[in-house]
């Protein structure tokens, strides 16, 4: 789903036009985006928790001259699952090996 589509079930789900529900999505990405880059949680109780963390500095190969090189430490943005969406999606997808490649398939 794209966040086209997104839009137009919002829109339909909450009877809102696809102006408004468009505005409306926009208007809470905005917030949570802030929100992370002011170092705050976004906790939606049931869904999961918007957040940023530290990652460590780290060693590496380049691939084209076959030398190290030290990626720096960084801030990035991270989604953790609730509860409730975990349990929901293992409820209705399950992992199944096709062929020695890992798929998800419906339960």
């Amino acid at each position: 789903m794209n966040k086209g589509e997104l839009v137009d079930l919002l829109a339909v789900r909450t009877g809102l036009t696809k102006k408004d529900a468009r505005k409306a999505l926009d208007s809470m990405i905005d917030i949570i985006t802030e929100a992370m880059a002011g170092n705050e949680e976004v906790l939606l109780t049931g869904f999961g928790k918007f957040e940023v963390r530290a990652r460590k500095s780290s060693q590496r190969i380049n691939p084209q001259t076959q030398r190290r090189i030290t990626v720096p430490a960084k801030v990035v943005p991270a989604f953790k699952p609730g509860k409730n969406l975990k349990d929901l999606v293992s409820k209705k997808l399950k992992a199944v090996s096709d062929r020695g490649e890992l798929k998800v398939k419906k339960a």
